[in-house]
């Protein structure tokens, strides 16, 4: 497998693998950072071009690769890379997680971390950074590309649109809907719908202000 980043985010999702133990034939990916040491925690080989990948692809016959940072339309953007180059995206979810035994989905390419709990009825896009600690309730459904950071609860029967950041500790109370590319600010209380493109913050949260659309493909339709 290859693990598209090797910075911050990235060692999170090598203890996931150590969890899961699958550390055989692991490689990191990131060809922006400068400098980047040749290898991560001095056992991992990072690489740094996208011919490097292919290379390995083709040597160890494991197409798979999952996504090591953060920030919705980079991790985006990256896996696009990832996929013209012939990889298939993996998901990488700790086994100290608490998911129900009813009805979850979860989408290819999803990094969840320990502590996370996923009640039943769940639906999880793909492309998603669930942080340790998250509950996501009942009949709820997220989008493609969605980061929740740590300590997020999203109660029963909400929504989140595609690439929407949610803050540490946010809550969304039960029926919410928020939109696409919305940011939800840390600590803040949702209680009605958000709309697409905006910043919204505070108990009860209030818009603070607009983003400008985005245009990006969906992947995955």
């Amino acid at each position: 497998m290859v693990v598209a980043g090797a910075k911050g985010f990235a060692k999170e999702v090598l203890e996931i693998l150590a969890q899961c133990n699958d550390l055989e034939n692991l490689y990191f990916f990131d060809d922006l950072s400068n400098p980047v040491p040749e290898k991560l925690v001095n056992r991992f080989p990072v690489l740094r071009t996208m011919e490097d990948v292919k290379k390995v692809f083709q040597q160890t016959g494991d197409l798979r690769f999952t996504l090591g940072l953060g920030n919705p339309v980079f991790r985006y953007r990256l896996c696009q890379r990832f996929l013209e180059a012939g990889g298939k995206l993996a998901s990488t979810v700790s086994p100290n997680t608490d998911i129900g035994r009813f009805e979850n989905k979860i989408g290819d390419g999803c990094n969840i971390l320990s502590g996370t709990i996923i009640t039943s009825h769940v639906t999880i896009g793909s492309g998603c950074l669930i942080n340790p600690g998250c509950i996501l309730s009942h009949d709820s459904v997220i989008g493609n590309f969605v980061e929740l950071s740590p300590g997020v609860r999203i109660t029963g029967s909400c929504s989140i649109g595609d690439y929407s950041v949610l803050g540490t500790n946010a809550v969304i109370l039960p029926k919410v809907r928020v939109g696409q590319n919305v940011v939800v600010g840390a600590g803040a209380v949702i209680t009605k719908d958000v709309p697409d493109n905006c910043v919204i913050a505070g108990v009860p949260g209030v818009i603070r202000r607009t983003l400008s659309p985005l245009e990006l493909a969906n992947l995955f339709v």
